[in-house]
């Protein structure tokens, strides 16, 4: 669909080889509170196994990059054999401040819903695609005119994740925390730094209790070189893990936390209140001036625990979804 409004020399097209580096200037001017680096466009796009060339629509104005939109479907499933054949994300999309006004960004996005659903994708979200999301879902405080765009073309919020943050400056564990703990291990419960063997039942736990995508980004941040005292677990008396949390597993960024898991059973006890707190220490303990995250419910339990935790409220994103008749 092209949009009358553009320049005659807009064209769009699938992404090619020397559009990288132009690509992410556009994306600096584009959208500088969520700015990107060559090498994180590498990693999260370019050798994304589900990346296509022709997801990724790029507009060019007189030879120089103007915009862009990624369409992504899976190529390989992200666990066991599921393709999810109707679904499709959008995980980002921007038009250079100088090219706005002109119908660019509808014509991107059309092109990218167009492109999806010529691949049998009905339901499309907006842009929590695992395991390479670049931001959960749309600030729609930083970006209102693409909230109101993405709303114009369907899409509907599902629901909203709550980034935190909490300076580490002075930090000590709380003392009631350091009393469950001692409580908790005087119990049997053992707190440690995973061995390699431990690792097949965290990557079970996390896995086949809070999604293949905790358990995929745990395996390629270790597989990248993240160290394992990065990472605290917990077992029970019965020697079950129980628990985990660490930092550091995105992007080799120390200073953000997570993610972090207890079993359902094992929640109200305090036990992901230590693990948060133990890790929190192991942070401070490698000067790390703060600890933030990208995506929690800010009402939900583990909402509170952050609160509780002194975390603070950063931003929040929309998780939208569009639908469409096969």
């Amino acid at each position: 669909m092209t949009d009358l409004t553009t320049t005659p020399r807009t064209a769009v097209r699938g992404f090619r080889a020397g559009d990288g580096p132009p690509l992410v200037e556009t994306w600096r001017r584009s959208a500088p509170a969520d700015a990107v680096t060559a090498d994180r466009f590498r990693s999260l796009v370019l050798l994304d196994p589900n990346f296509d060339p022709e997801g990724l629509r790029v507009a060019v104005d007189g030879g120089r990059v103007v915009g862009a939109a990624y369409a992504v479907r899976r190529l390989t499933p992200l666990a066991g054999t599921d393709l999810e054949p109707r679904q499709g994300w959008i995980p980002f999309f921007f038009v250079d401040p100088a090219a706005r006004g002109r119908g660019l960004g509808r014509r991107l996005l059309t092109e990218a819903l167009d492109w999806l659903h010529g691949h049998g994708r009905t339901r499309v979200d907006f842009s929590s695609y695992t395991p390479d999301y670049v931001l959960p879902g749309l600030d729609a405080e930083e970006y209102p005119r693409a909230a109101a765009l993405l709303e114009s073309l369907g899409f509907r919020t599902l629901y909203e994740a709550t980034a935190m943050h909490r300076a580490l400056v002075g930090y000590r564990v709380p003392g009631d925390v350091v009393r469950r703990l001692g409580e908790l291990t005087a119990s049997g419960h053992r707190f440690a730094t995973p061995s390699d063997d431990d690792l097949v039942d965290l990557l079970a736990l996390a896995g086949g209790h809070f999604g293949p995508d905790w358990a995929c980004t745990i395996r390629a941040c270790l597989t990248a070189g993240t160290p394992l005292d990065r990472i605290v677990v917990a077992r029970d008396p019965a020697g079950r893990m129980a628990g985990w949390a660490m930092h550091g597993a995105f992007d080799a960024v120390d200073e953000r936390f997570g993610p972090i898991g207890v079993r359902e059973e094992m929640r109200g006890t305090g036990l992901g209140e230590v693990l948060l707190h133990l890790v929190l220490e192991r942070m401070r303990a490698r000067r790390a001036h703060s600890a933030w995250f990208l995506w929690t419910g800010a009402r939900s339990p583990a909402g509170h625990l952050y609160r509780k935790a002194g975390f603070s409220e950063t931003r929040v994103f929309r998780v939208l979804r569009r639908e469409t008749a096969p």
